[in-house]
């Protein structure tokens, strides 16, 4: 384990924890990501990571897939039984069920090898700003039938019990809080949480709503809140009987 540590910015720095066994590409990630602000620490074993993330608590966690001692997967399903830290899978898996299979583990984004350092930069400053509440100029609480979505905190509740939700969940919950009664396509949805619809394959948001609704306790085949329209994307509808599956 080795850290990068930037001390000359009067900006606000970011601290990842980088989890990657192959030592070149974590050092020469972490030395560029160094030059724009960022602190980086890295750690060559999965089994070794869980307490030193939970020590460190970065703002972001970048993971990569196979790891020595517990795989990626593994590794981000124990860390999301413990903290709602942002985390991007790093890894030169490009099957679309590897992806899947990451997401659905609890990560937030996907990078595959090779990567742009650049590409990688944005994706960590996007879930930096989303983790501390900086995504949008929008600050106002949104209510939606039982459910109360607070952007300043962070924080959203549904019928007064508080949701365990990552970050990026938690932006697409805040996205379309902000626009209930609206269908938003999967492009839309995309381009709003990240600035991008380039920034995530199409299908990976499907996963992430999948794993909202589930914690929102919505029958995916009836759900009351987090409406699929068929061919079209998803709405939150603004009460039990303003909108229905079509």
């Amino acid at each position: 384990m080795f850290d990068i540590q930037v001390t000359n910015s009067s900006e606000r720095r970011i601290t990842v924890v980088f989890v990657e066994d192959d030592e070149r590409l974590a050092r020469l990630t972490a030395q560029y990501l160094l030059t724009h602000n960022v602190e980086v620490t890295v750690i060559a074993r999965g089994d070794i990571a869980l307490a030193e993330i939970l020590r460190l608590r970065p703002d972001v966690v970048l993971l990569d897939l196979m790891l020595p001692g517990l795989d990626g997967v593994d590794l981000c399903r124990k860390l999301r039984e413990r903290i709602d830290t942002p985390i991007i899978m790093v890894t030169a898996r490009t099957e679309e069920a590897d992806r899947v299979m990451g997401l659905e583990g609890g990560a937030d984004d996907y990078v595959t090898k090779p990567f742009l350092s650049r590409e990688l930069l944005a994706r960590i400053r996007a879930q930096a700003r989303r983790a501390r509440g900086q995504t949008g100029p929008s600050q106002n609480r949104v209510v939606v039938q039982d459910l109360i979505v607070d952007p300043t905190n962070m924080t959203a509740t549904l019928a007064g019990k508080a949701l365990a939700l990552t970050t990026f969940e938690f932006s697409i919950l805040r996205v379309l809080s902000e626009r209930a009664g609206r269908v938003l396509a999967r492009e839309q949805l995309l381009e709003l949480v990240h600035g991008s619809a380039d920034e995530s394959f199409d299908r990976s948001i499907d996963v992430h709503v999948s794993r909202l609704r589930s914690k929102l306790g919505d029958d995916p085949r009836n759900p009351r809140l987090l409406k699929t329209v068929r061919g079209v994307g998803y709405m939150l509808a603004p009460n039990a009987q303003s909108a229905s599956d079509v």
